[in-house]
């Protein structure tokens, strides 16, 4: 299918009908995406645990959510080599939902998402997620590293904060007050385990750097923990209910269960309900929440589009995202979208087709129901470390100086615009104000290339004898309503004393609503002052615009010719004046 067909196209399970119904699908391609599904699962399920709790909620909500999401995606979405599941950049959202509404609200506001999602695939608005600007996509990115960053400190050093306040300087002044009471032997493990993720990838293998950095943070508390030190874990901050009414420690080794997600605890433990406010509160999360969710897994397919040669249908991918997060919720699963590290990790691990991404969630499975007990020893400040890392790669610092280092001064402060309001005030405020700005900034450097030259006295020009009082004036670039305004002024003023001038057109290729009214408003002060006008060469857009708005010559005033030659000769000749003025 052509490239152009895929962005528009709309099927139901794209990429898993593509790969593995309208392509043979045998044995050996099986095995293939078998093991890039065991590979990615054991990969997916400390970061699942971690950004669940980065999230604001229990560590087995984010395995849920790469099992059922994960599974749903990979089965109705459009991208083949895509692992769906919690990703960093959606906790700078959730974790504000999670501690406002609680797990019920988070759900809640997923579910809404998910609906959001669906309607961007059913209008076709996969294609327009590639119209943000690098400058704002990198200056969000940048923020939520920064956001999530700073929410690790609290668990890399061990400080004894509870929940974290709302707004940025707030969480900078708590921190900052507790640090002298940091745990050096927290301190220690997040500061092993990042260490071991710096220099793995020294050794070359083909193992990634945070599972063996978990393990050794995970053995070095629980030796520092029998020596009566008292690093915290999964197991000592989280618990749950067994069925006979006593409590577990860690995560509970269950299957999902279905439940509705109005019926999930609010923020005060009972059941958050749903009702019409409830709902207008939590629809601009919902929206930042679908957003961003397009912008990441249409930005993870592009990136696997040019590792593999293959191509996605960008709306295809928007539905199967909006489909797995309207179900996941129902059985307790976070916000999800594909994951662009966990997603090259599976296509280089040999993936074939979306079943790897399926076999990646039952991976999860298995291990949630088999190792419940041995994930409750992971360290919470080796989950730091491990976040504090995720966060740095998301940020893509190089690409960032990089940007600050050589783009235009417009770029430039359309980046740090986002980048700080991020940080400061709200993401979805961010990146509405980024895209605006990036707007008016590219509006205006537009308008600024939109010249008005005399060329009266041009080679071209010379050829012809032009009428006394007489000139010759050349638009390029696009008339639109930042730039008409300014250029028919100064061409008002060039005109001031001619008794007649040719406009030549072709190289305006835009003439909007805003060009269209100066245009005539020039034409009108042509009729007043008796100046005449012979419009020339008019490309087709500009063309169709003034033919639909039901623009005509103006006896005695002004016409139209289809080359500057034509114009010219008309004006050149004997009598030309009065056939102007007789229309």
């Amino acid at each position: 299918m052509p490239h152009r067909a895929h962005l528009f196209s709309l099927r139901m399970a794209h990429a898993f009908r593509e790969a593995c119904i309208d392509e043979p699908y045998r044995g050996r391609r099986f095995l293939r995406d078998l093991m890039a599904g065991v590979t990615v699962g054991i990969i997916a399920i400390p970061l699942a645990m971690a950004l669940a709790i980065a999230s604001g909620v229990a560590p087995q909500y984010g395995l849920y959510t790469a099992i059922i999401a994960g599974f749903v995606i990979a089965l109705t979405g459009g991208s083949r080599f895509s692992i769906s599941g919690p990703t960093a950049a959606f906790v700078v959202i959730l974790y504000p939902i999670a501690q406002s509404y609680g797990l019920g609200g988070l759900l809640l506001a997923t579910l809404m998402s998910g609906v959001l999602l669906i309607l961007m695939a059913l209008m076709r608005l996969g294609r327009f997620i590639e119209y943000i600007p690098e400058s704002v996509t990198l200056g969000f990115t940048g923020g939520i590293a920064v956001v999530i960053a700073t929410l690790q400190v609290r668990d890399f050093l061990g400080l004894p904060i509870g929940d974290m306040p709302e707004h940025y300087w707030d969480k900078l002044a708590l921190l900052a007050g507790a640090l002298p009471e940091f745990d050096g032997m927290s301190t220690l493990v997040a500061g092993v385990t990042l260490t071991c993720m710096l220099l793995w990838p020294r050794l070359k293998t083909p193992v990634p750097p945070h599972l063996p950095a978990v393990v050794i943070g995970s053995l070095l508390a629980l030796w520092l923990n029998g020596q009566g030190a008292a690093v915290e874990t999964i197991g000592s901050r989280f618990s749950y209910l067994l069925p006979d009414g006593s409590v577990g420690a860690g995560i509970p080794p269950f299957l999902p269960e279905f439940a509705w997600p109005w019926q999930r605890a609010g923020a005060s433990g009972e059941p958050i309900g749903v009702s019409w406010s409830l709902v207008r509160d939590l629809l601009p999360a919902a929206f930042a929440i679908a957003m961003l969710g397009a912008i990441e897994s249409l930005l993870c397919a592009v990136v696997l589009d040019g590792m593999t040669g293959k191509r996605h249908s960008a709306n295809s991918e928007l539905m199967g995202q909006g489909l797995g997060n309207i179900i996941t919720p129902f059985f307790g699963g976070i916000t999800a979208t594909a994951a662009i590290a966990r997603s090259a990790a599976n296509y280089r691990a040999g993936a074939e087709s979306p079943v790897s991404a399926m076999v990646h969630s039952l991976v999860v499975l298995l291990a949630l129901v088999s190792l419940a007990g041995l994930l409750a020893y992971l360290p919470m400040p080796a989950m730091a470390a491990l976040l504090i890392m995720v966060a740095w790669n998301m940020s893509e610092a190089p690409k960032s100086l990089h940007l600050l280092k050589t783009a235009p001064r417009s770029d430039i402060l359309v980046f740090l615009t986002c980048f700080s309001l991020t940080v400061l005030l709200d993401m979805v405020i961010a990146i509405t104000t980024g895209v605006l700005l990036a707007a008016v900034l590219f509006m205006r450097e537009m308008a600024q290339m939109t010249r008005v030259t005399d060329i009266t006295l041009s080679n071209r020009i010379a050829d012809y004898k032009l009428p006394d009082g007489w000139q010759v004036f050349k638009i390029n670039g696009p008339l639109f309503f930042a730039a008409a305004d300014r250029i028919f002024g100064e061409l008002a003023a060039l005109s001031r004393n001619a008794r007649g001038f040719v406009l030549y057109m072709d190289g305006v290729t835009i003439l909007d609503a805003g060009g269209l009214s100066a245009l005539n408003k020039l034409i009108a002060t042509c009729e007043r002052d008796g100046t005449q006008i012979v419009i020339a060469d008019l490309q087709f857009q500009p063309l169709r615009t003034l033919a639909r708005a039901g623009v005509t010559p103006v006896a005695g005033v002004s016409r139209y010719t289809s080359s500057l030659d034509e114009a010219l000769r008309l004006i050149s000749r004997p009598g030309a004046e009065a056939d102007q003025s007789s229309g």
